[in-house]
């Protein structure tokens, strides 16, 4: 069973050729670029994969368009980012999902990060993602740090995807992150103004899905001293400390990123 392969860039030059070979296996890649200025599309042409360019707005909008409108060649597509690695391990099992799925529309797959030569192995809230889909049956929400939304069963393949967050190095880590908190506190204001008010209740109650997810995450975002908490819930409670100076060192990044979605959210509810 042959597979569609999309890959999300902006100024990739440094990491897309090593994705791309990862997923040479393909008949048909597509680069879904936000109007890079490097070397980016020149490399995934030379690569033969197909461009498509849109201007970036927000993350769930960016990625439902190019699901809804990138011209796929096959049913499966399998969406990896350029600061990605898919293993032939991962590459077998996910041509033999799509072979035969079942009753699933989407697959999940485990995804390894790596930082200071480390795999962090423990300290990352979860380490799968819906990566394999059938496009039409496949939609994203939120602004950033998009969740998953698949119109069916999901199913779950071996493997492993490999990431490395940190390969163009701290400054680029801590930009994108920066950036990431500013679209974070827009969407937890957002959100309030149109959840309504908070209910503890329905955090734990609520019948409705979409309700319940609003109102645990309202609740996370009223918790006093979140950057703290988020700390010890990583290195303490995932047991980021196995992880060595690596676990430690993204347990206090994580941390620092939290305390900047406080601090905006604050000044966009001030405003």
């Amino acid at each position: 069973m042959s597979i569609s392969i999309v890959v999300l860039t902006k100024n990739e030059e440094h990491d897309l050729p090593g994705c791309l070979a990862s997923v040479a296996w393909s008949d048909d890649i597509h680069v879904y670029d936000s109007y890079s200025d490097d070397r980016t599309i020149e490399i995934a042409r030379e690569a033969g994969a197909h461009v498509t360019q849109r201007r970036f707005d927000n993350w769930a909008a960016h990625q439902n368009w190019g699901l809804q409108n990138i011209q796929f060649k096959h049913p499966w597509v399998f969406y990896i980012d350029a600061d990605e690695r898919m293993t032939p391990e991962l590459a077998a099992a996910v041509k033999a999902a799509a072979a035969a799925p079942g009753e699933s529309v989407a697959f999940r797959v485990q995804r390894r990060d790596f930082f200071l030569g480390t795999w962090l192995k423990h300290v990352q809230t979860s380490p799968f993602y819906l990566r394999l889909f059938r496009p039409e049956k496949m939609r994203y929400e939120r602004l950033v740090n998009p969740v998953s939304i698949a119109d069916g069963p999901v199913g779950q393949i071996g493997g492993y995807l490999d990431h490395f967050p940190f390969s163009k190095g701290m400054e680029h880590w801590l930009a994108r992150h920066n950036s990431y908190s500013t679209l974070e506190a827009r969407q937890i204001a957002d959100n309030r103004k149109q959840g309504g008010e908070f209910s503890l209740k329905l955090a734990f109650t609520a019948n409705d899905f979409h309700t319940k997810r609003y109102h645990q995450k309202e609740l996370f975002y009223r918790l006093p001293a979140r950057p703290v908490i988020k700390f010890l819930l990583l290195y303490l409670g995932k047991r980021g400390f196995l992880d060595g100076k690596a676990g430690l060192t993204y347990a206090l990044l994580q941390s620092i990123y939290e305390y900047f979605i406080v601090l905006k959210t604050r000044e966009i509810e001030a405003a």
